[in-house]
């Protein structure tokens, strides 16, 4: 026998705080992406923001503590107060969805893996990528992994441009920098992929975005945070329609 849920069942958790940010704007992000003319058309949202966690590229790199706890407790957290589905709109966090998934109970929508399957839809073919990301995300092979399995070849900055640039960049956002200069090492950067045959950047830090406006590019800047909130909007509108 199939239970069918009421139209409203889905409730979305955002486990973020990483950073505050990007939290904010992924939620802003979620909500200008779904549909609808009333408040009553938008998703019901549980937002547990901590920036406490442990940064995550420090873990990976073995120059800070282990963030899976407090990934835990948040993801336990937002169980409790009703959310039935978890997004984590942190792209480096994502290294550690494997440690934290069996012991969540609820379902993780993986960011990178709908980031990999978005450039499959796009036209025309994208056959080469370039990622923009922190150096935990790139060490950790995370955009890699994914998108071998499509077939998409990936590109990465060198080593002087991923600590000048695209480092340099993500702290200065985080430390609510967004000027001119922030966008200028972030363009740089990208248009080296670029020269590299990328056919798209993906801007794989949600800071990214947030330096970076996607006409300063010359390809496609592909935001893994406003996949994620398109990937939760569809899984909601598919609830309500079987409800």
């Amino acid at each position: 026998m199939t239970t069918t849920r009421t139209a409203t069942a889905e409730i979305i958790g955002i486990l973020g705080g990483m950073g505050p940010a990007a939290t904010a704007d992924f939620y802003a992000k979620l909500v200008a992406t779904t549909p609808g003319s009333s408040d009553q058309d938008h998703l019901r949202t549980v937002i547990w923001s901590d920036p406490t966690i442990p940064d995550r590229t420090e873990a990976l790199l073995g120059d800070g503590p282990d963030p899976t706890p407090w990934l835990l407790n948040g993801s336990r957290v937002l169980r409790e107060a009703g959310a039935t589905v978890i997004a984590i709109p942190c792209n480096t966090a994502h290294a550690f969805v494997p440690r934290i998934a069996h012991h969540v109970g609820l379902p993780i929508v993986h960011m990178i893996g709908e980031v990999a399957l978005h450039l499959t839809t796009l036209s025309p073919r994208v056959h080469t990528a370039g990622l923009l990301a922190t150096s935990g995300t790139v060490r950790a092979g995370l955009y890699q992994e994914w998108l071998d399995r499509s077939g998409i070849r990936l590109v990465l900055p060198d080593a002087a441009g991923q600590d000048r640039e695209v480092m340099a960049a993500i702290h200065a956002v985080k430390a609510g920098t967004h000027d001119d200069a922030t966008t200028a090492l972030l363009a740089r950067a990208a248009q080296r992929l670029t020269e590299q045959g990328a056919q798209a950047v993906i801007a794989g830090c949600t800071e990214i975005p947030l330096g970076l406006p996607a006409d300063a590019v010359d390809v496609p800047l592909i935001d893994p945070a406003l996949v994620l909130a398109q990937a939760l909007v569809r899984r909601a509108r598919t609830d309500r329609a079987a409800g």
